[in-house]
């Protein structure tokens, strides 16, 4: 259905309006059968509902949002307009208007929603790269959250073959400010999408309301890490809510990063080993795009390192301790994930290991002493 400007106009001045959310905006709609009307109603539904001098949101703010869409490139999608992502569409609660930056026509493509933790280890990271690169090469459009760790990782690796990040402010608003770039090469060759208004800061309340439109919009939800007590999890209850698929990387019993995983894996989730298990899931039928597993070659040895601080020799020592778990890493990989040189790390992982941070197993292969 196409909507003209004054219907699109009158829509967003709908949600916009105090006390109106995205299920009393649909209840209004169908109530009233127009923006316009549901407008002109509401001050008497607000004043039989006990609020004194209410009033609707004025045109010249939605007007101003609209116009601040157009400075960034952003494009409005409606519910029940042409572009709406079909499966966010379906919900009860589904946003009325989204804006987007980006290739929209991501937004009606298969999609697979991956999260997890943002302190992930680092075979969490490489499971996360490697997921988004093999789905996306199965023809599915990654959706996550721009957040660090897991979501930033599937964001990087699924740019080539499609990504959608879900704002959790205004789609205009990078949070975190470290992945400024990330959000700038989404926009570029991905879609940006948010429900909020143009410049509004993300709060603590709006995260939630980020995932429930993550798991909206895929088939599914693969969790790489999180967890007990995760804001994965929330993601994941909203998918099996919205009868969506939810599946789960296991981990090490030990790693605490794992325990979320393992308890939906424990509830009935779909153990997913790689990303041909995502796939059988959703009978897609794959077509042989050879080995998933990048081979990359550690940097070779440079020139001895500059003396540190020991603020600087802390902070790589937490670094280190950060992508190490129970499960052993090859320690050529554990320099790769740091990106840094062989010749900075070896010394200090040689220091973990006589603290006793660190274990070194046969063949190279690293973990974080439990």
């Amino acid at each position: 259905m196409m909507l003209d400007r004054r219907e699109a106009l009158d829509r967003l001045r709908l949600i916009r309006s105090r006390r109106v959310g995205a299920v009393t905006y649909h209840r209004l709609l169908e109530e009233h059968g127009s923006a316009a009307a549901a407008l002109a109603a509401l001050p008497d539904v607000a004043r039989s509902a006990g609020v004194e001098g209410y009033s609707v949101c004025p045109a010249e703010v939605a007007e101003h949002e609209m116009a601040q869409a157009r400075v960034f490139g952003a494009v409005m999608l409606v519910h029940g307009g042409a572009g709406y992502p079909p499966l966010l569409k379906e919900l009860a609660d589904a946003p009325p208007v989204l804006w987007a930056r980006g290739d929209v026509g991501l937004l009606s493509r298969p999609m697979v929603a991956m999260v997890g933790a943002r302190n992930a280890s680092s075979l969490g990271m490489r499971m996360a790269k490697r997921l988004a690169l093999t789905l996306g090469e199965g023809g599915q459009v990654v959706v996550s959250g721009l957040a660090r760790g897991i979501d930033a990782e599937a964001h990087l690796a699924a740019l080539e073959g499609g990504t959608v990040a879900v704002m959790a402010g205004g789609v205009d608003v990078v949070y975190p400010e470290e992945n400024t770039k990330l959000a700038a090469a989404i926009a570029e060759r991905g879609c940006l999408v948010s429900e909020q208004p143009m410049g509004l800061q993300p709060q603590a309340r709006h995260f939630p309301q980020r995932n429930r439109i993550v798991a909206g919009l895929a088939r599914a939800v693969v969790v790489v890490e999180a967890a007990a007590r995760s804001g994965s999890l929330i993601t994941a209850k909203d998918a099996l809510d919205m009868g969506r698929e939810v599946m789960a990387v296991p981990g090490h019993p030990f790693d605490a990063r794992a325990s979320g995983c393992n308890m939906l894996i424990r509830d009935g989730a779909v153990l997913v080993r790689g990303a041909a298990d995502v796939l059988a899931a959703l009978g897609v039928v794959q077509v042989p795009v050879g080995d998933d597993e990048i081979e990359e070659r550690p940097a070779l040895p440079g020139p001895m390192p500059a003396a540190r601080s020991l603020a600087q020799v802390a902070d790589l020592h937490s670094r280190i301790l950060q992508r190490l778990g129970p499960s052993p890493v090859a320690e050529d990989q554990l320099i790769r994930d740091l990106a840094l040189p062989a010749a900075k790390v070896a010394p200090e992982l040689v220091a973990l290991e006589l603290e006793g941070a660190i274990t070194r197993q046969a063949g190279g292969l690293l973990s974080r002493a439990v």
